[in-house]
């Protein structure tokens, strides 16, 4: 576990336990000896994120797009910032550069990213550990529809499993640490669904 991405929000959100989750996240990374990996951007969680994990002496990959990067929302002091020329490019460099996935609170980019990369584990395309870091209970009600997915057959016990759950960075850490992807076999699910309704 030498690399994490972190999908966060550009915003600092309503309550200051998610800038401080950021700031804790950046030290246990620091303290760890891994590398984050983000957005490139200086604003909101993720400008917070990339700074308490500079200050504590970790070292930070940022990953933007140059239409953002001409908004003047980068991190341009960062030592290694990378400016590619599309978001697709931009999940696609941040996906190759880590060994796992956290996301902290966040809104619509966040959980676009989250469920990619979900997706992508899913289909055998990686299999590193994706994880929620669930901040003041900022993620429960999204838990609670991915258990009904269960529930109403879209999604299977193996695949919710991928979703790996904390409170505080340093037991996320560890859980991924342990991590070992399930070997499960979407089309024999699949098959075995659409067999049981008919």
């Amino acid at each position: 576990m030498k690399r994490i991405c972190v999908f966060c929000g550009s915003s600092p959100g309503a309550r200051r336990d998610y800038v401080q989750a950021a700031v804790s996240l950046g030290q246990k990374l620091a303290e760890n000896e891994i590398t984050l990996v983000y957005g490139g951007a200086i604003v909101g969680v993720m400008g917070k994120l990339a700074q308490a994990t500079l200050d504590a002496g970790g070292h930070v990959i940022g990953v933007i797009p140059k239409g953002l990067m001409d908004m003047e929302v980068a991190f341009t002091n960062l030592p290694d910032l990378r400016v590619v020329n599309t978001m697709h490019e931009r999940k696609a460099l941040m996906a190759e550069l880590s060994d796992g996935f956290i996301a902290l609170p966040g809104g619509l980019g966040t959980l676009e990213e989250l469920f990619e990369i979900l997706t992508w584990a899913n289909l055998g395309i990686h299999r590193k550990p994706c994880g929620l870091l669930n901040v003041s209970s900022y993620y429960d009600k999204l838990l609670g529809f991915l258990d009904y997915m269960v529930e109403e057959k879209f999604v299977n016990t193996a695949q919710r499993a991928m979703v790996l759950v904390a409170e505080h960075p340093g037991a996320l850490i560890e859980r991924f640490r342990d991590y070992v992807p399930p070997n499960a076999d979407k089309a024999a699910w699949i098959l075995k669904m659409t067999a049981e309704l008919q």
